[in-house]
């Protein structure tokens, strides 16, 4: 899997795979822009079903007519008591963000409860027992509104629970890039129900 990944870093160094680059001083680096060409194909399910007791589901679906496109994150929280659960979805893919010091999402949330997460993981390391390195945010209710999340406030987690190391996160050598609705097993607020998250762009800046 190593070896993998570095065949994969080195395509991406001399621009071969690396497609979702385009930088604009202005604008940033777009990862995701579901109102142009970006679709949700790739993006893969990760749910709290991959436990036996979990019992969430998440879909990433396109959104479109002939006036707008963009694409909508539909979860469904079924958590456990103590408010244990998860429901989300991520994109496998080489991301040199070192030139950037944010991420920057467009939205908007609806439903019951608005708290979502993005997750992110580097260096090839996409699975458990590895940490993954997240950031809460709450998103806009109304109407469409731009959430940054720094660099440099995305902390170590594993299942959810904050790890106190010294590991930080390498922009340089981002591999995953997810999106979660949360249960609070550690937070102060549980959520649970069904809520939607609808995305134009995820960028860099």
């Amino acid at each position: 899997m190593h070896s993998t990944f570095l065949f994969l870093y080195f395509l991406c160094t001399i621009g071969v795979l690396c497609e979702n680059s385009n930088i604009s001083s202005t604008d940033g680096q777009y990862l995701f822009d579901f109102t142009k060409n970006d679709d949700v194909y790739d993006w893969q399910e990760q749910s709290d079903t991959v436990r036996s007791v979990g019992m969430s589901k998440a879909v990433f679906v396109l959104h479109q007519n002939t006036q707008f496109r963009r694409a909508i994150f539909f979860a469904l929280l079924n958590p456990q008591l103590n408010g244990a659960g998860f429901a989300g979805i991520r994109s496998l893919g080489y991301h040199d963000l070192s030139n950037f010091t944010k991420l920057q999402i467009m939205c908007r949330g609806q439903g019951q409860f608005n708290g979502f997460k993005i997750v992110l993981r580097h260096k090839g390391l996409n699975d458990e027992p590895n940490y993954s390195f997240e950031q809460y945010f709450q998103a806009p209710k109304d109407e469409f509104a731009v959430r940054s999340l720094p660099f440099s406030e995305f902390k170590a987690y594993y299942r959810g629970k904050r790890v106190n190391n010294n590991e930080t996160l390498d922009t340089s050598q981002i591999t995953s890039i997810g999106i979660q609705m949360y249960g609070g097993v550690y937070q102060p607020v549980k959520q649970k129900g069904p809520a939607t998250l609808e995305v134009d762009w995820i960028r860099a800046l």
